[in-house]
């Protein structure tokens, strides 16, 4: 009996011992993967309250690692946001159009330095996988700009013949076919995944997977066509799921689960004028294309098994802007000073490695929503989201048009109830925050401007 008193005695220790964070064993640098949607909608996963579409995969991944419910594509538009993504800037610093199209003159600035840029120099392997879209020419392609490999389609999936000639899939910066079967795409951009984990298993690396669906046109794969109740968006989204289940099963299989650190995102909110073809914002209002909540907040997941907590659902404010520095700074990359990169140009993310591990938000800081254009629209800070301009796909004008609006979206995240008229001081404090921004902005310019 005193030696089973004895074990209860130690049972306190054990359990603080089980519970203690694995961050001290993370390796030094670790794998990083990003799988990045195209247009799926805040409320279009299981995991984030969709009642019909099934996402087994995702929804294991968000059990098995950490949920944000308030993270944003920093654009709500497919070129802008992936700017951001891969630079950690806002796209109204990129000198390009809010979306490129095949006959665009610019594209992503050669001075720019991306993630991959950084982590190549790192010693990472690097691959980019699916849609491009910072511009076509050979000096804005993945090749130029940090990725050892790149297989995918330069642009939208939508941009096609009579108005444009047909999408050319590319191997590198070289064109390998004319006009793809797009029901294969998720099917092969896994397939290349896979067998760049497979190459790379034995050094760090970056892979960088971005889906074409559920971009309109929908065209899920043989094997999952007309099996969602959802219908065609329902088949797009669950094939991706299908593939998100693959990569991590093999990094699973490879023993580089704990070595790895995967994001799954979207570019953007959902593109609700397409209707049934359209995704769903869940209770957030508007999509793709709009400042609203529903054009930027986006499902994400972050999974690294034994390093970012399981189960967790992390609800501070965070952004794609943030995956550039936190993988720096995993990577051992500092920055040379807070809130530039070593070509100079300013940031707009910052590490949120503090919230992966579970440890705390970091002090509150503005997130600025630019809408068409790259113009401000709105700014948040804390619970409060002002709207200075407002724009909609749907042409809808909500509370007739007028601004500024303020909403708590800590109570509010539908934002239906405008407080503008209460409070004042609020009001008056984020409209001071958007003009300094805009002026920071306009003084900084862009590498184009400069020549």
């Amino acid at each position: 009996m005193s030696r089973f008193r004895s074990l209860l005695s130690l049972l306190p220790l054990l359990a603080v011992a089980c519970a203690a964070p694995a961050t001290d064993r993370r390796p030094e640098r670790p794998n990083l993967v990003v799988l990045f949607a195209d247009d799926l909608g805040y409320g279009d996963l299981g995991c984030f309250g969709h009642p019909i579409i099934r996402t087994p995969n995702l929804d294991r991944m968000a059990a098995e690692g950490t949920r944000f419910t308030q993270f944003y594509s920093a654009s709500p538009a497919c070129t802008a946001s992936r700017y951001s993504l891969l630079t950690g800037r806002l796209a109204a610093r990129s000198g390009f159009a809010w979306v490129l199209v095949p006959s665009s003159p610019r594209g992503l600035h050669a001075a720019e330095r991306t993630l991959a840029d950084e982590l190549r120099e790192a010693g990472y392997a690097t691959a980019a996988v699916g849609k491009w879209h910072l511009g076509n020419r050979p000096e804005f392609l993945p090749l130029a700009h940090g990725f050892d490999e790149y297989l995918g389609l330069p642009y939208s999936n939508d941009m096609l013949p009579p108005r444009w000639p047909p999408i050319p899939p590319l191997e590198g910066d070289k064109e390998v076919e004319s006009g793809p079967d797009q029901s294969t795409l998720t099917r092969r951009y896994t397939e290349r995944a896979l067998s760049f984990i497979d190459r790379n298993r034995d050094r760090p690396f970056f892979l960088y997977l971005a889906y074409a669906m559920p971009h309109v046109p929908l065209h899920p794969g043989a094997a999952f066509a007309g099996r969602s109740p959802r219908g065609a968006y329902g088949d797009a989204v669950e094939e991706i799921d299908w593939s998100v289940g693959r990569i991590l099963d093999r990094l699973r299989r490879l023993g580089l689960a704990e070595r790895t650190l995967v994001l799954f995102t979207s570019d953007n909110g959902p593109w609700i004028i397409k209707g049934l073809d359209g995704g769903s914002a869940g209770l957030l209002r508007d999509g793709k294309g709009s400042t609203w909540e529903g054009g930027m907040r986006e499902p994400a997941i972050f999974w690294w098994p034994g390093t970012v907590p399981a189960g967790r659902v992390e609800r501070a404010v965070a952004s794609t802007l943030d995956l550039f520095p936190t993988a720096l700074e995993l990577a051992g990359r500092p920055l040379p000073e807070p809130g530039r990169g070593r070509n100079g140009a300013v940031l707009d993310g910052r590490s949120i490695l503090p919230l992966l591990l579970g440890r705390g938000a970091p002090e509150d800081r503005p997130f600025f929503y630019h809408g068409p254009g790259h113009v401000l629209h709105a700014v948040r800070l804390g619970r409060w989201k002002l709207h200075l301009k407002t724009s909609s796909q749907t042409g809808k004008e909500y509370f007739e048009g007028r601004v500024p609006l303020l909403f708590d979206l800590e109570r509010d995240p539908s934002e239906t109830r405008d407080l503008a008229a209460e409070e004042p001081e609020v009001v008056a404090r984020l409209t001071a925050l958007a003009a300094e921004h805009e002026r920071e902005v306009a003084e900084h310019g862009s590498f184009w401007d400069r020549g």
